[in-house]
Protein backbone atom coordinates (compact mmCIF):
# COMPACT_ATOMS: atom_id res chain seq x y z
CA UNK A 1 0.00 0.00 0.00
CA UNK A 2 1.01 3.81 0.50
CA UNK A 3 1.51 6.57 3.21
CA UNK A 4 0.33 10.26 1.32
CA UNK A 5 -0.15 13.28 3.59
CA UNK A 6 -1.14 16.73 2.52
CA UNK A 7 -0.60 19.86 5.23
CA UNK A 8 -1.91 23.24 4.93
CA UNK A 9 0.02 25.47 7.42
CA UNK A 10 1.44 29.38 7.79
CA UNK A 11 0.44 30.21 3.82
CA UNK A 12 2.32 26.98 2.47
CA UNK A 13 0.75 23.33 1.49
CA UNK A 14 2.46 20.25 1.32
CA UNK A 15 1.93 16.83 0.20
CA UNK A 16 4.17 13.90 1.01
CA UNK A 17 4.37 10.38 -0.06
CA UNK A 18 6.46 6.97 0.95
CA UNK A 19 7.62 5.40 -2.78
CA UNK A 20 7.39 1.40 -1.45
CA UNK A 21 5.64 -0.80 -3.38
CA UNK A 22 4.22 -4.36 -1.79
CA UNK A 23 3.12 -7.58 -4.15
CA UNK A 24 1.91 -9.81 -1.23
CA UNK A 25 5.43 -10.44 0.98
CA UNK A 26 7.26 -8.83 -1.45
CA UNK A 27 8.63 -5.00 -1.88
CA UNK A 28 10.16 -3.10 -4.10
CA UNK A 29 11.70 0.26 -2.97
CA UNK A 30 12.52 2.96 -5.14
CA UNK A 31 16.19 1.77 -5.21
CA UNK A 32 14.68 -1.16 -7.22
CA UNK A 33 11.66 0.46 -9.45
CA UNK A 34 12.35 3.76 -11.46
CA UNK A 35 9.09 4.83 -11.53
CA UNK A 36 8.35 4.42 -7.39
CA UNK A 37 6.54 7.74 -7.07
CA UNK A 38 3.07 8.19 -5.81
CA UNK A 39 2.46 11.85 -7.07
CA UNK A 40 1.41 13.06 -10.03
CA UNK A 41 1.02 16.70 -11.42
CA UNK A 42 -2.15 17.57 -13.08
CA UNK A 43 -2.59 21.20 -14.00
CA UNK A 44 -1.63 23.23 -11.12
CA UNK A 45 -2.55 20.44 -8.83
CA UNK A 46 -0.71 17.69 -6.91
CA UNK A 47 -2.50 14.44 -6.39
CA UNK A 48 -0.82 11.63 -4.01
CA UNK A 49 -2.51 8.38 -4.97
CA UNK A 50 -3.20 5.34 -2.79
CA UNK A 51 -4.08 1.99 -3.64
CA UNK A 52 -2.65 -0.75 -6.70
CA UNK A 53 0.56 0.46 -8.56
CA UNK A 54 -1.65 0.96 -11.93
CA UNK A 55 -4.00 3.42 -10.16
CA UNK A 56 -0.81 6.09 -10.80
CA UNK A 57 -0.57 4.99 -14.55
CA UNK A 58 -4.30 5.24 -14.70
CA UNK A 59 -4.34 8.65 -13.20
CA UNK A 60 -1.28 9.87 -15.37
CA UNK A 61 -3.09 8.22 -18.70
CA UNK A 62 -6.31 9.68 -18.11
CA UNK A 63 -5.77 13.24 -16.78
CA UNK A 64 -3.24 13.69 -20.20
CA UNK A 65 -6.00 12.64 -22.07
CA UNK A 66 -8.16 15.82 -20.66
CA UNK A 67 -8.17 18.94 -22.81
CA UNK A 68 -8.34 21.44 -19.72
CA UNK A 69 -6.50 20.48 -16.82
CA UNK A 70 -9.61 20.33 -13.81
CA UNK A 71 -8.84 22.88 -11.28
CA UNK A 72 -9.75 21.02 -8.41
CA UNK A 73 -10.95 23.66 -6.78
CA UNK A 74 -13.88 22.71 -4.56
CA UNK A 75 -15.33 19.80 -3.42
CA UNK A 76 -17.93 19.78 -6.00
CA UNK A 77 -15.84 20.52 -8.99
CA UNK A 78 -13.87 17.30 -7.70
CA UNK A 79 -16.26 15.41 -7.05
CA UNK A 80 -17.66 15.87 -10.49
CA UNK A 81 -14.47 15.31 -11.74
CA UNK A 82 -14.12 11.72 -9.85
CA UNK A 83 -17.50 11.41 -10.78
CA UNK A 84 -16.25 11.23 -14.64
CA UNK A 85 -13.59 9.49 -14.27
CA UNK A 86 -15.15 6.78 -12.45
CA UNK A 87 -17.11 6.48 -15.64
CA UNK A 88 -13.73 5.59 -17.87
CA UNK A 89 -12.06 3.45 -14.63
CA UNK A 90 -15.21 1.01 -15.60
CA UNK A 91 -15.14 2.08 -19.29
CA UNK A 92 -11.64 2.55 -20.25
CA UNK A 93 -9.72 0.68 -17.72
CA UNK A 94 -11.58 -2.04 -16.75
CA UNK A 95 -12.12 -1.70 -12.82
CA UNK A 96 -14.09 -4.57 -12.22
CA UNK A 97 -17.59 -3.67 -9.88
CA UNK A 98 -17.47 -4.57 -6.49
CA UNK A 99 -18.69 -8.25 -5.41
CA UNK A 100 -19.96 -6.73 -2.01
CA UNK A 101 -23.09 -6.02 -2.43
CA UNK A 102 -23.65 -4.15 1.13
CA UNK A 103 -22.09 -0.68 -0.05
CA UNK A 104 -24.53 1.26 -1.70
CA UNK A 105 -22.06 2.57 -4.00
CA UNK A 106 -18.96 1.19 -6.28
CA UNK A 107 -15.71 1.88 -5.05
CA UNK A 108 -12.88 3.43 -7.29
CA UNK A 109 -10.64 1.45 -5.54
CA UNK A 110 -8.26 3.99 -4.53
CA UNK A 111 -7.86 7.07 -1.94
CA UNK A 112 -6.47 10.36 -3.80
CA UNK A 113 -5.29 13.38 -1.82
CA UNK A 114 -4.67 16.51 -3.57
CA UNK A 115 -2.93 19.68 -2.79
CA UNK A 116 -2.67 23.11 -5.04
CA UNK A 117 -2.58 27.00 -4.28
CA UNK A 118 -6.52 26.79 -2.70
CA UNK A 119 -6.77 24.18 -0.34
CA UNK A 120 -5.94 20.25 0.48
CA UNK A 121 -8.56 18.00 -0.29
CA UNK A 122 -9.19 14.43 -0.32
CA UNK A 123 -11.50 12.07 -2.51
CA UNK A 124 -12.24 8.85 -1.05
CA UNK A 125 -12.65 5.35 -3.15
CA UNK A 126 -16.39 6.00 -2.81
CA UNK A 127 -15.69 9.78 -4.08
CA UNK A 128 -16.58 11.33 -0.95
CA UNK A 129 -14.74 14.16 -1.16
CA UNK A 130 -13.49 16.48 2.00
CA UNK A 131 -11.52 19.65 2.14
CA UNK A 132 -9.20 19.63 5.10
CA UNK A 133 -8.02 22.85 7.17
CA UNK A 134 -4.89 21.65 8.92
CA UNK A 135 -3.68 18.11 7.78
CA UNK A 136 -4.40 14.45 6.43
CA UNK A 137 -3.43 11.43 5.77
CA UNK A 138 -4.80 8.35 3.64
CA UNK A 139 -3.39 5.52 3.01
CA UNK A 140 -2.38 1.56 5.20
CA UNK A 141 -0.08 3.59 7.42
CA UNK A 142 -2.16 6.92 8.03
CA UNK A 143 -2.92 6.07 11.40
CA UNK A 144 0.95 6.52 12.40
CA UNK A 145 1.37 9.39 9.64
CA UNK A 146 -1.95 11.12 11.37
CA UNK A 147 -0.81 10.62 14.85
CA UNK A 148 3.03 12.36 14.22
CA UNK A 149 1.22 15.17 12.48
CA UNK A 150 -1.33 16.10 14.85
CA UNK A 151 2.16 15.80 17.93
CA UNK A 152 4.36 18.01 14.93
CA UNK A 153 1.80 20.58 13.54
CA UNK A 154 0.86 22.93 16.91
CA UNK A 155 5.05 23.23 17.27
CA UNK A 156 5.61 27.16 15.10
CA UNK A 157 9.14 26.10 14.24
CA UNK A 158 7.79 23.49 11.71
CA UNK A 159 6.52 24.28 8.40
CA UNK A 160 4.15 22.10 6.44
CA UNK A 161 6.45 20.35 4.41
CA UNK A 162 8.36 18.99 7.43
CA UNK A 163 4.91 18.15 9.63
CA UNK A 164 3.58 16.16 6.01
CA UNK A 165 7.38 14.43 5.97
CA UNK A 166 7.30 13.33 9.54
CA UNK A 167 3.87 12.09 8.83
CA UNK A 168 5.41 9.65 5.57
CA UNK A 169 8.35 8.98 8.12
CA UNK A 170 6.63 8.10 11.09
CA UNK A 171 4.06 5.39 8.47
CA UNK A 172 7.82 4.13 6.92
CA UNK A 173 9.28 3.14 10.50
CA UNK A 174 5.99 1.32 12.36
CA UNK A 175 4.09 0.01 9.27
CA UNK A 176 5.04 -2.31 7.09
CA UNK A 177 4.09 -1.28 3.97
CA UNK A 178 5.34 1.87 3.39
CA UNK A 179 8.74 2.80 2.82
CA UNK A 180 11.08 5.66 2.12
CA UNK A 181 12.62 7.39 0.40
CA UNK A 182 9.77 10.35 1.23
CA UNK A 183 8.66 12.49 -1.80
CA UNK A 184 7.73 15.97 -0.64
CA UNK A 185 6.31 18.85 -2.60
CA UNK A 186 5.48 22.24 -1.02
CA UNK A 187 3.39 25.16 -2.54
CA UNK A 188 2.54 28.76 -1.63
CA UNK A 189 -1.31 29.17 -0.74
CA UNK A 190 -3.24 31.73 -2.78
CA UNK A 191 -4.96 31.68 -5.93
Amino acid sequence: MSTVTVVRKNGRIAIAADTLTKWGGGKESADYIVNHRKIIRVGDSLLGITGTATAHLILTDYFAAQQTPPAFATPAEIFRVWNALHGALKENYFLQAEEDKEDELESSRMDVLIANRRGIFGVSAHRTVQEFSKFYAYGSGSPYALGAMFAAYADPARDADEVARLGVLAACEFHDESGPPVEVHVLEEGS
